[in-house]
């Protein structure tokens, strides 16, 4: 996975979309991406890099109000999940992430914290931060 980026450095939206198509580039089927931050630091726009990256056959899009969307990948099944609108975590239970899990997809999860206990174990994490720059990101990989 690539590297966060070093202390005190901050992205451009046109550095956070070539660093998530290097990603999505070298995901692996069965990884789990958690996307934090808070509102508008860049969640969708990183999730939509991958997908460019993975190789999906459609242009990827916000689910926050279908909540999942299904894409095809060079390495398989892509998921992005949105966790934004859900009110309690266990509406998350419909999402069908054992199904995922089972299919060994790539999941792109926003707002996993919203899901709970139904939110599959993350195989990495991407926090975004907003910066004193509007026009700048922080990134933190874990």
């Amino acid at each position: 996975m690539p590297q966060a980026t070093p202390s005190g450095e901050h992205l451009t939206e046109a550095a956070l979309a070539r660093l998530g198509e290097r990603l999505g580039a070298a995901l692996t089927p069965g990884a789990v991406i958690y996307l934090e931050g808070e509102l508008g630091t860049g969640k969708t726009t990183l999730a939509q890099a991958i997908c460019r990256g993975a190789r999906a056959d459609a242009r990827a899009t916000s689910p926050t109000f279908a909540l999942v969307h299904r894409y095809v990948a060079h390495v398989g099944t892509v998921y992005h999940v949105d966790c934004y609108r859900l009110r309690q975590p266990d509406e998350a239970r419909d999402l069908d992430f054992a199904g995922m899990l089972r299919e060994h997809a790539i999941i792109l999860l926003e707002w996993p914290e919203r899901a709970g206990e139904w939110a599959p174990p993350p195989t990495s994490r991407i926090r975004l931060a907003h910066t004193d720059d509007p026009e700048r990101r922080a990134m933190e990989v874990e």
